[in-house]
């Protein structure tokens, strides 16, 4: 409910503090007052439209606040949650808004700048408002369908309803997409089955083309070691066999040394001083040959070890190049192919298979429709009897406050099955006749202000406990009308704000403003030349004077103290 109201500088208000409270409030005063000028700064604060002609004379800028004590789960707290805006438990909701005097608009909820359009959408959640010239709530007709399910349709009911409707809609959007890919497998049909047998036969693999790359760096390798191994080994046997090489050159030069040795005698020779010499030289030469026969043998040893495979080294490449080609050629890289093989098969075998799952879906998409227009034609009764029903309470509320002659609808229109959703088959509309013998049309068009503010009052007062709106604002309920039926409809706000419901009226009859729980007068002082409006609350002997002279007018007389005392007394009572 609205706890709090402050505004500064909204035209003839210069600072207004108001504390309301549960129950019924009744806003009274002489016209012009300024109670019209309350009602505005509490639309300021709900996000409607604002002007820099609503900014006090000489102010820089008008400042209106409202706050709220709502629970935590409560919608407007749901709608804020989505936007990031926290709340804490047992702190009030405030709406803050500000207009400078060039027209600029800035807006806060808990003290965090929002747009407008969130501020809108937080406010119809909290306030309502039922006005002579402007009607907010139950006047929106796509507020009915929900306001009649939950007056008198099970909650089952409507669970069972959404949930069918969200299966029918999933299997068709499934259905309409197997037909999709179902048409364009077919007009690509020639090109998947060949594209298919040309990459089933290149069969590309996973990581294939990494594998293939260092397979082939590594023949590669190995063929360049060949070719130096075979190279080492033709320096040393050449196949020229006019090139001795180095081991019949060391044999050649070792016979040549040794004719320079002396023949064996049986007498010892004179020592020669370069025989030593020349048998140093043979060894050498020895050493040599065993050298070189070592390095023949290890060389032959690293030819067979490091033997290199040109056909392998060809065969690599030759797959590397295929691959890279077919990835070039379908736009996708080589580790990829493996993956689009896969994908083209699926659509080609679904373009063999298709037919078969498409009859499937189709029998699927129609049981579930089925299910979901059973379970709706449920609701479409459940929804029938809980219109008459609701006809018949409002019509009950009618007759005392003046609107006996009117009827009350609720039309039940069936929609087309295009338009069927997860909350049935029908619209919902509530409908007035304010005379007899008028066609019944939409609330808001038929009913004059007064009569649309009463039949809204009547509304309320059968679905209160349907909606979560905490506080409804009545500005002149009672116009036209006075007597019995304003004392009837004091009594149905008063009834109606026993019930949870906060109920605000602005209100020239003194059998309205009787039945309140609470009373502001609203009124006007001059000071220092300007005039303000200012609110103030009243006691029980200040209400027994305002409802006196809102009987009597200017001159209060004994008899108007005394009627009003009874019209309190009644309210007591």
């Amino acid at each position: 409910m609205l706890t709090n109201l402050s505004i500064r500088d909204v035209v003839l208000i210069e600072a207004l503090d108001l504390s309301l409270h549960a129950g019924f409030t009744a806003l009274t005063g002489e016209t012009g007052a300024g109670k019209s000028i309350l009602l505005d700064s509490l639309g300021l604060a709900l996000g409607e439209r604002a002007s820099a002609g609503l900014v006090r004379a000489g102010a820089e800028e008008a400042r209106v606040t409202a706050s709220f004590d709502v629970a935590l789960d409560h919608p407007a707290y749901r709608l804020l949650t989505e936007q990031g805006i926290a709340a804490e438990a047992g702190e009030p909701l405030m709406l803050r808004r500000i207009i400078s005097k060039d027209g600029r608009s800035r807006a806060w909820i808990n003290d965090q700048a929002v747009g407008i359009t969130l501020m809108r959408r937080v406010a119809v959640t909290l306030v309502e408002i039922q006005g002579q010239h402007e009607q907010m709530g139950l006047a929106d007709s796509s507020t009915h369908r929900g306001l009649l399910d939950a007056y008198g349709v099970p909650a089952s009911l409507l669970t069972e309803v959404s949930r069918a409707y969200t299966r029918w809609q999933k299997l068709s959007t499934e259905l309409t997409a197997a037909r999709r890919t179902l048409q364009e497998a077919a007009r690509e049909e020639e090109w998947l089955r060949h594209t298919v047998e040309e990459l089933g036969t290149l069969a590309p693999q996973p990581n294939e083309e990494a594998m293939l790359a260092e397979q082939r760096h590594a023949l590669q390798q190995a063929e360049r070691r060949g070719e130096a191994i075979a190279a080492a080994q033709s320096e040393l046997t050449p196949r020229d066999r006019r090139n001795a090489g180095p081991a019949a050159a060391l044999r050649g030069a070792s016979r040549a040394l040794q004719r320079l040795l002396p023949a064996p005698s049986a007498e010892p020779a004179l020592a020669d001083p370069l025989e030593a010499r020349t048998n140093e030289a043979l060894a050498a030469l020895e050493s040599a040959e065993t050298a070189l026969a070592e390095a023949e043998n290890l060389l032959s040893r690293l030819a067979d070890e490091s033997e290199a495979n040109p056909r392998l080294l060809e065969e690599a490449e030759e797959r590397l190049f295929a691959l890279r080609a077919a990835a070039r050629k379908h736009d996708v890289a080589v580790d990829d192919l493996p993956g689009l093989l896969e994908r083209l098969t699926a659509r080609l075998t679904a373009l063999e298979t298709g037919a078969t799952h498409l009859d499937a879906l189709q029998q699927a998409v129609q049981e579930a429709r089925t299910v979901y227009e059973t379970a709706a034609q449920r609701l479409s009764t459940a929804r029938e009897k809980a219109a008459r029903k609701l006809e018949q309470a409002v019509t009950k509320e009618l007759k005392p406050i003046k609107l006996e002659r009117a009827r009350f609808l609720v039309e039940l229109e069936h929609l087309p099955s295009e338009s069927w959703s997860a909350q049935g088959m029908e619209q919902t509309t509530f409908l007035i006749a304010a005379n007899p013998g008028q066609p019944p049309g939409p609330l808001a068009k038929v009913a004059s202000g007064g009569e649309l503010s009463r039949l809204m009052l009547a509304l309320k007062l059968v679905l209160a406990e349907q909606s979560s709106i905490g506080t409804i604002v009545f500005d002149e309920i009672d116009a036209g009308v006075g007597g019995a039926t304003a004392a009837a409809i004091g009594e149905r706000l008063h009834r109606l704000a026993k019930r949870s419901v906060q109920v605000l009226a602005v209100t020239h009859s003194p059998q309205v403003a009787a039945s309140a729980d609470a009373h502001l007068r609203i009124g006007k002082i001059v000071r220092n030349g300007n005039t303000a409006t200012h609110a103030a609350p009243l006691s029980t002997e200040e209400r027994q004077e305002e409802i006196a002279r809102m009987l009597a007018g200017d001159v209060i007389t004994d008899a108007a103290r005394a009627a009003a005392a009874s019209l309190l007394g009644q309210k007591n009572d």
